[in-house]
């Protein structure tokens, strides 16, 4: 065979170690003496032969000497086959993406879209590969087999009609990706607790007081505390979870009006962080996502405890009066927000459902600027050594 006069085109890749064995082939020549020829390791030889190593303008010229062809043409095959197996590449990846078209709407393309999430595209491989940088995935098929959204995926999620794993696995890499932005102190669990009173006292002010300190006081004590944005079909209300075994992560949503139903959602997400291990992940709706329904038990009544200490509420339901005057004393006297003792007592079927509901304090978010509620986050230039600077998340 002789191809020393012009370079070889093909669709096919095929390695130019398969026209060497020709050549050496034609000329008599054994590998091994190629190989003494040229004074080269038989080994890497081998790799060349076998298109495992590319010929480069050194290999190429002294094949030049050694077979007669001339360097250009061994660089112009090892181009054109380098070539054609990035084309491939490039094909094949297209068909990937296109096969994972159907998960685009799964997984909230437009929503994250409109929420300033994803850049909008119209073609189907620019949505997959958007949601692919998204995730920081290569493919959209691995997201259930991530340990961060597994649970997104697991027993109850699939008998949900109203709850998409897909969209509720987008939700929970929102929170994800901000908390990676917020800059916050190591978690201590004793840091945490110190700041629970304050916390409470913290029900009896307007968010506009609080949202920002709240925000600032959770990131001290090592927890990404965030309000993020509602996604169709994720009928979740909260998640808490671990970024690293020093950083915690409690996202909320703005699903309900009342106050008091926000501080309880607060403290039982703060629980999961006191009382239980830092590798699981607990997703809070009506029926919680979780394969120990006894941990949100116990949230629940850290909750309910901390927010409303046993011993004086104890005392309180012994003296039997409900009315609002009584309601507003014992709220003073314990600094909590009526509306929470309020909620409390309708719970426990000490009074009517509804009744008293006009002591519950209502929040409206739609009076806030969007910034001022979903963030501004942490800044991760922040010195660990200074007070934590706040700055706009992007």
């Amino acid at each position: 065979m002789t191809i020393n006069q012009s370079a070889i085109h093909s669709d096919i890749a095929i390695p130019p170690g398969e026209y060497l064995e020709e050549i050496i082939e034609e000329l008599g020549m054994t590998k091994e003496e190629l190989a003494r020829r040229m004074d080269r390791p038989a080994p890497k030889l081998s790799r060349i032969f076998k298109g495992e190593k590319a010929i480069t303008p050194d290999t190429a010229i002294q094949f030049e000497k050694v077979l007669g062809v001339p360097a250009h043409i061994w660089i112009g095959l090892e181009a054109e086959y380098r070539l054609i197996i990035a084309r491939d590449q490039e094909e094949k990846g297209r068909r990937q993406l296109m096969d994972e078209g159907h998960l685009i709407a799964r997984y909230r393309y437009n929503d994250l879209v409109k929420i300033g999430q994803l850049p909008k595209y119209n073609q189907t491989i620019e949505k997959v590969a958007a949601l692919q940088r998204f995730f920081g995935v290569t493919s959209l098929n691995t997201i259930p087999e991530l340990s961060r959204y597994r649970a997104a995926f697991r027993g109850k999620s699939h008998e949900n009609r109203t709850r998409s794993p897909h969209a509720l696995s987008a939700w929970l890499r929102l929170g994800e990706k901000r908390a990676n932005l917020m800059a916050c102190s190591p978690f201590k669990k004793k840091d945490l607790r110190r700041l629970l009173p304050e916390l409470r006292r913290m029900s009896r002010q307007h968010p506009e007081t609080f949202i920002e300190d709240l925000r600032y006081k959770m990131a001290e004590t090592g927890i990404a505390w965030m309000i993020v944005p509602v996604l169709p079909k994720i009928n979740a209300y909260g998640a808490a979870f671990w970024i690293r075994r020093d950083k915690a992560v409690l996202m909320m949503t703005l699903q309900s009006e009342w106050a008091d139903e926000f501080w309880h959602r607060l403290f039982h997400g703060i629980g999961h962080f006191l009382l239980h291990k830092p590798q699981m992940i607990f997703i809070e709706d009506e029926n919680p996502i979780t394969e120990h329904p006894v941990f949100e038990a116990e949230a629940d009544r850290f909750a309910a405890d901390t927010l409303i200490p046993p011993k004086e509420y104890a005392q309180f339901l012994q003296e039997g009066d409900f009315c609002p005057d009584a309601i507003l004393r014992f709220a003073d006297r314990i600094e909590i927000d009526a509306g929470i003792v309020v909620e409390r007592l309708q719970q426990d079927k000490w009074i009517e459902p509804s009744e008293k509901d006009h002591l519950r304090a209502r929040y409206d978010w739609r009076s806030f600027p969007e910034r001022d509620v979903m963030g501004p986050s942490f800044s991760s230039a922040s010195p660990q050594n200074q007070p934590l600077r706040i700055t706009p998340l992007p």
